[in-house]
């Protein structure tokens, strides 16, 4: 599985037009999988929000798709299957304009390039109301917040305030926030700068990352919530972090379509020889 001159390994920033926007991922092309505890590792080196490995299937087109955060595997994520698909097609791994499909944890994710954007055809994950009180309170509490409706989707708990400022001036309690048994916290409203519906940050100190960038996967639970609430499917997302980054989504039935640009801003090798799985 290894050269002497090491692993390719690349740094992306995806949901950005330029570098140090966005949301960093590191991707890592193999041959066939080595061990979980390897790859773990690789991630936690990496030390970014998510670290992707590909390994081609038999099919053109088509590869496994596994993400890692610095302290563990998780089952969907939209930044570095975008970082991905632009590294796969920046090496060339695949023809101009064909589409990428990745087989995953969550099933097959289509990803289309046009032109410099790409494209991806995730599950929509809706929130619904089923929130236990003393949860809610606790994580009020944890995020500084007195009033604010909680919900929760397939993966995270979504927390809706009354004004971006609320969001873009949080400072949340990320200690109090890793006792909750979630995979990560959003809190969005409505509005915010011109021709942006909604914005929202993301905490996951569960998962190693107090707050991410951008969360391509967060938004197949914004955007269905907030295309219900404005009664429109377009929408366009902005993730107020001190990095930030622009979601375009398109809902699409019990789909959500997410759109956007990636940078390759660092390509490396990784001296490590993999361990067999």
């Amino acid at each position: 599985m290894n050269s002497s001159d090491g692993i390719p390994i690349w740094q992306v920033d995806a949901f950005a037009d330029r570098p140090f926007t966005g949301n960093p991922a590191a991707v890592c092309i193999l041959e066939r999988y080595p061990s979980d505890e390897w790859m773990q590792n690789v991630a936690m080196e990496m030390n970014l929000s998510e670290t992707a490995f590909v390994v081609p299937t038999d099919d053109a087109g088509s590869f496994h798709l596994r993400w890692f955060t610095p302290a563990t595997e998780v089952d969907l994520c939209g930044h570095a299957t975008l970082a991905a698909a632009h590294t796969l097609i920046e090496q060339a791994c695949v023809e101009a304009g064909q589409q990428i499909r990745f087989q995953t944890r969550s099933g097959e994710l289509v990803c289309t390039p046009s032109d410099s954007r790409i494209t991806l055809n995730f599950p929509a994950t809706p929130p619904s109301d089923n929130v236990d009180p003393t949860v809610a309170e606790q994580l009020r509490n944890a995020l500084g917040i007195r009033k604010a409706t909680v919900l929760q989707s397939k993966y995270d708990l979504l927390v809706i305030v009354e004004d971006a400022s609320i969001v873009e001036s949080l400072r949340p309690n990320f200690n109090a926030i890793a006792d909750i048994e979630t995979r990560g916290v959003m809190v969005s409203t409505a509005g915010g700068a011109s021709g942006i519906d909604f914005v929202s940050r993301f905490f996951s100190p569960q998962c190693g990352i107090n707050e991410d960038p951008v969360t391509g996967s967060a938004h197949c639970c914004l955007a269905p919530y907030w295309a219900a609430r404005l009664g429109k499917t377009s929408l366009v997302g902005y993730q107020a972090s001190s990095r930030g980054g622009t979601v375009n989504c398109e809902v699409a039935g019990d789909r959500v379509h997410l759109t956007g640009t990636a940078v390759t801003v660092l390509e490396g090798r990784l001296l490590s020889e993999p361990a067999e799985g």
